[in-house]
């Protein structure tokens, strides 16, 4: 899904323009990045949790060549499931592998 798809879909279910629709979402997302950029989390019951992470500076490898470049320290978004979530996705899965997998 696309956030044209998203758009798309809240317009139609709410019968609203697809303007009002693309604001209602664009405020969304500007609100949540603004939070995380903040270091705050955001966490939706039933479906997941957006927090930052903070990484340290190291030394990679260039694997072209081998040589050792610095890596500046960096903070990155992460989203982990909620059990809901979880179980709604997998509900009506067929294992495919041994027991249990």
């Amino acid at each position: 899904m696309t956030k044209a798809d998203l758009i798309t879909i809240i317009a139609n279910k709410l019968k609203f323009p697809s303007a009002r629709a693309e604001l209602l979402v664009g405020v969304l997302f500007d609100c949540m990045e603004q939070s995380m950029s903040r270091g705050e989390k955001i966490e939706i019951r039933g479906f997941g949790r957006f927090t930052v992470r903070q990484y340290r500076a190291y030394d990679g490898r260039n694997p072209r060549t081998g040589a050792i470049v610095p890596v500046k320290p960096k903070r990155l978004a992460f989203f982990k499931v909620g059990k809901e979530l979880r179980e709604r996705v997998n509900k009506g899965r067929r294992s495919t592998g041994a027991a249990g997998a």
